[in-house]
């Protein structure tokens, strides 16, 4: 029964070795790095492009935020009177294909306490209006 122990650990430990030979892998030949870094940066520029005109036709327009674009993502820049200009901004650059941004957009201190102001009285006027006007129909 002994020699069939060890035959049988030989083998397990042979097959091992192969195993472990044959999971070596052969790197894989990859196009240069400059090449592939050009063409990232003439994409990057049609969307910085593309991004901006977005800005310039939408309402934020007056705020003139800067963007750069690097590598997919949108690094926004700027300054706004308007709470919601911030937000909008992000949602647009997206929507023109940046795969993340970066909003360092900063929100004046009038625009957060009117913001403030509009959350502590509830809902907003145009709101209540409609809640209004729903209710003396009926």
């Amino acid at each position: 029964m002994r020699p069939i122990l060890m035959r049988t650990l030989s083998v397990v430990a042979f097959c091992s070795v192969v195993a472990a030979l044959g999971q070596t892998a052969v790197p894989k030949k990859t196009a240069p790095r400059v090449a592939a870094s050009a063409m990232g940066a003439s994409e990057d520029r049609q969307l910085e492009t593309a991004i901006r005109a977005r800005f310039a036709d939408s309402g934020i327009a007056a705020d003139k935020f800067t963007v750069h674009v690097q590598g997919g993502v949108a690094t926004l820049e700027g300054h706004t009177e308007v709470l919601q200009h911030k937000g909008t901004a992000t949602r647009l650059a997206k929507t023109m294909g940046a795969k993340q941004v970066a909003n360092h957009i900063e929100i004046s201190e009038a625009a957060r306490e009117k913001a403030a102001g509009n959350l502590a009285q509830g809902r907003r006027r145009a709101q209540v209006k409609r809640g209004e006007a729903r209710s003396e129909r009926r």
